[in-house]
């Protein structure tokens, strides 16, 4: 079997460059000419990887938690500030971006699906193959939009100017229902296994059709999607949570859907992303904060570290923690990628100093670890690990979750051997979960989604569906325990003049952006905007 990554491109420029000598009669710069595209099995190939080619870089990766309560945007004079304080309106950049991102994923994938059968010429099962993969593209988009932004246009076709200026909001439950038949309709076409990785697999659509039918409340069709992905016996666990971020985890059979990177070749730059100040300056955004870090339980006893029986150390507060804290998040003492000691703590003079003034600092004492490869030292602009938007660890979780919603008459032991098998991993080794109580299952899944899934931009739409914003987002950002002189009083790192907000009856989806409802007043806009 073939396995080699997707070359992505944009397929555009083949076409405009073909017609650079009649500038006296361009080409539509919308869409393909079907004069001159369509023509062969190459062009419905190139088009199809062209859609991949929109799927986003890390920045967007990577600042989708921070607009929650487990990382802190550290800039605080860029939009996404805004976003994670919910100060912003609809002129926000990043709401805007967001929504011409998933929608310019749509409207490709939309061309791709009303043109494919001009080709004449074309092997059927790869011409209903490539449909259904743009069918997937298509619903992943969807799925992000209705949970950012609610109610919003159902787009099938390839539009123009006009009939997008056409367009009013379609009710969610309708985008809901859209999004289960496309990904029912594409799985059939899909094949377990793709020669080339990076495109989605029948797995995948089955697994999106899982997540959106969580988040959508559809419980029953949620662990039926999950329970087909877990009957093709394709994917696992694997058994390093530290590799499967990291090079070593490339093409592991956890990973189901990813956006595929290349050093030197189609690289990101997460490592500088995340990177400590001590390694390279003024090139951090993300850093986690105090209630992922709270969230990790004791290893030993399997408790909550609030729990008076947990055997938590508040001076030792890293100690016999669920090894995924470790693997996740660089705390003060750890070693950094060049081989030097990290030292977070206050007035220590190195480069990571939480007092320092240089605003790429972290503000809350820990950095992340998560993605950050030793490899990408040298050149932190030059990354290739893929980024991950499915794995089978949340498909796992997506049947526990709803096995427990649908009552315990659907909790059994396939719930438990769901669960354990993240926690079973080689170097996490977590206690077990036992318990059949619906109540408790329900805080150990919600808690197991939030440290499985950290820093992997799953938070935010797991509040807004649990409907806990009001509970988790309010007040400051906090960081570190520390030891004010060695054995002294406990001081807790506060960002006292930041404080985030959030109201409930505004804050649970964004804003219409302000240039799209200016474009087109059928966008009514949300409330509280």
């Amino acid at each position: 079997m073939k396995a080699y990554k997707i070359l992505y491109f944009s397929f555009l420029a083949l076409i405009f460059a073909s017609c650079s000598g009649d500038l006296l009669n361009p080409l539509p710069k919308d869409r393909l000419a079907s004069d001159l595209f369509w023509k062969t099995e190459g062009d419905a190939i190139y088009a199809s990887n062209g859609i991949y080619s929109i799927l986003g870089s890390q920045w967007r990766y990577t600042s989708m938690d921070a607009y929650s309560d487990l990382a802190h945007f550290i800039l605080q004079w860029r939009s996404e500030s805004q976003i994670e304080k919910n100060t912003f309106d609809a002129s926000n950049n990043v709401v805007a971006d967001e929504w011409t991102y998933y929608y310019t994923i749509i409207q490709a994938a939309s061309s791709f699906l009303d043109n494919v059968d001009l080709v004449e010429s074309m092997n059927e099962n790869l011409r209903n193959r490539l449909k259904a993969e743009a069918k997937t593209l298509r619903a992943f988009a969807y799925i992000n939009l209705v949970m950012l932004y609610g109610d919003v246009p159902l787009v099938k076709t390839g539009l123009n100017v006009e009939e997008a200026k056409a367009l009013s909001r379609n009710p969610a439950n309708e985008i809901w229902d859209f999004i289960s038949q496309e990904l029912t309709s594409a799985a059939a076409d899909l094949p377990a296994v793709q020669q080339e990785n990076g495109r989605v697999t029948k797995g995948v659509a089955l697994g999106l059709k899982a997540r959106a039918m969580l988040y959508a409340g559809k419980y029953q069709e949620a662990k039926s999607a999950a329970k087909s992905v877990m009957d093709l016996g394709v994917y696992k666990i694997y058994d390093s949570y530290a590799n499967l971020f990291d090079y070593a985890g490339v093409g592991a059979s956890e990973i189901m859907f990813a956006r595929q990177y290349a050093q030197n070749l189609s690289p990101h730059s997460i490592f500088a992303f995340y990177t400590a100040n001590s390694l390279y300056t003024q090139q951090c955004q993300v850093v986690p904060t105090k209630p992922l870090v709270d969230a990790y339980l004791m290893k030993t006893t399997g408790l909550p570290i609030d729990d008076p029986a947990s055997g938590f150390d508040p001076r030792n507060p890293y100690k016999d923690r669920d090894p995924r804290l470790s693997h996740t998040i660089y705390v003060s003492g750890d070693i950094l990628t060049d081989g030097k000691v990290l030292n977070t703590l206050p007035n220590n003079g190195s480069g990571d100093d939480i007092r320092s003034s240089a605003e790429n600092v972290t503000s809350t004492g820990w950095y992340v670890k998560k993605y950050v490869s030793n490899a990408d030292y040298a050149n932190p602009w030059n990354c290739g690990v893929s980024l991950i938007y499915l794995r089978y660890a949340e498909v796992l979780l997506t049947y526990a979750e709803a096995s427990v919603e649908l009552g315990e008459s659907e909790i059994d032991q396939s719930v438990l051997d769901a669960l354990n098998q993240l926690r079973n991993r080689e170097d996490v080794k977590m206690p077990h979960v036992t318990t059949t109580n619906q109540t408790e299952l329900r805080k150990i899944v919600r808690r197991e989604r939030m440290v499985e899934l950290a820093l992997e931009g799953h938070r935010l739409y797991d509040i807004r569906r649990w409907h806990i914003g009001e509970e988790v987002i309010p007040g400051t950002v906090k960081g570190m325990t520390y030891e004010s002189t060695p054995g002294g009083a406990l001081v807790t790192v506060e960002m006292s003049g930041y404080v985030k907000e959030f109201k409930p009856d505004r804050h649970y989806l964004w804003p219409i952006p302000f240039r799209e409802i200016d474009l087109n007043p059928n966008l009514k806009q949300n409330p509280g905007y």
